[in-house]
């Protein structure tokens, strides 16, 4: 997995001392999905390259869990520029129970990341790859302190 793929992310399980929730979407408004979001927090918000970031996301589910994938689409000013899977046990305990639980990641942006807005599209699949949610929410990416030509 790329260092890109890593760092967008991670914005899931790093507590920062900048945290703010995300307008976050399901895909398809009308779709009864068997997991339901309540939120996503992203921290630092806007993501500053070159320093841990890390995306967390409440749901709930009335059904156990015991394994799946996060599937992971990254845009950039609508450019499709990033695709990756995660399995969920690595992302949360496993199996999920029924109820409230969280799903985080982390990660660092290399320091050429370009700054602007991200889209990201998640769709978290179960064992046997049906979809149990799909959401999208947008995040920002800043300028790392460090950030030079010479990171490249």
């Amino acid at each position: 997995m790329s260092r890109f793929a890593l760092a967008i992310i991670s914005c899931l399980l790093f507590v920062s001392t900048i945290v703010r929730a995300t307008d976050v979407s399901y895909c398809d408004n009308n779709e009864e999905y068997q997991v339901k979001v309540h939120g996503v927090d992203i921290s630092p918000d806007p993501i500053v390259t070159g320093q841990p970031a890390t995306f967390s996301i409440s749901a709930n589910t009335d059904n156990v869990i015991s394994r799946g994938k996060l599937v992971i689409e990254v845009s950039y000013f609508g450019w499709h520029i990033h695709s990756e899977t995660h399995d969920l046990c690595d992302e949360t305990s496993c199996p999920v129970a029924v109820g409230d639980f969280l799903v985080a990641h982390s990660q660092v942006l290399p320091g050429y990341t370009p700054p602007g807005k991200y889209s990201l599209t998640m769709k978290m699949l179960d064992g046997h790859k049906k979809e149990l949610t799909c959401i999208k929410f947008s995040f920002k990416i800043g300028l790392g302190s460090s950030s030079s030509v010479a990171d490249m």
